[in-house]
């Protein structure tokens, strides 16, 4: 069980990882992340991508929009927020 610690507060990090960029950073000490998504249509088989932005804690107002993040599922943090930025992925791959 990975943990992560906050100056407040442990939060304990069990749950999905995903990946993607930082899109917003202009509320305090949260991120809105969009993770692209890209499967096969059960019925049809035409490929599809998808986004989904989630709404992610970051402690230090650290990340910047453009930025390759992991975000990790936790335990609800606010109304919107149940992720917390758990590190920087590479960006090498643009």
């Amino acid at each position: 069980m990975a943990k992560e610690t906050t100056t407040k507060e442990e939060v304990t990090l069990n749950g999905k990882e995903l990946s993607g960029v930082v899109v917003s950073d202009k509320m305090d000490k949260t991120v809105v992340v969009e993770v692209q998504r890209y499967f096969k249509h059960p019925k049809y088989q035409k490929f599809i991508k998808e986004q989904k932005r989630y709404k992610a804690h970051d402690e230090e107002n650290v990340y910047k929009t453009g930025d390759k993040v992991a975000i990790q599922e936790t335990k609800p943090l606010s109304k919107g927020k149940h992720f917390v930025v758990s590190r920087t992925t590479n960006s090498d791959n643009k």
